[in-house]
């Protein structure tokens, strides 16, 4: 499954609570896009995350319909360092 790296801009900290996740969650198993982690900036106003899906469309749909801005979009794939030892 293609991997996509998003990065998104909040105007405000972002508040992340178990009931704010599961909503995220149970939107994207209906879109079926998979949250697979994130990372949250210093201040709180930016994420980035990691995603599994079909296609970039899949992860605009479940983002508009969780009210989450999705930025940019990058697809990705992955490399290691121990890839090359």
């Amino acid at each position: 499954m293609p991997r996509f790296l998003i990065e998104r801009n909040f105007a405000e900290e972002v508040e992340a609570t178990k009931d704010i996740a599961d909503n995220i969650i149970r939107i994207n198993d209906e879109e079926g896009v998979r949250w697979l982690f994130s990372f949250l900036s210093p201040d709180k106003r930016k994420t980035y995350c990691l995603y599994e899906a079909p296609n970039a469309e899949a992860i605009r749909i479940a983002a508009r319909r969780a009210n989450l801005p999705a930025d940019v979009m990058i697809e990705v794939s992955e490399i290691r360092p121990e890839m090359f030892a």
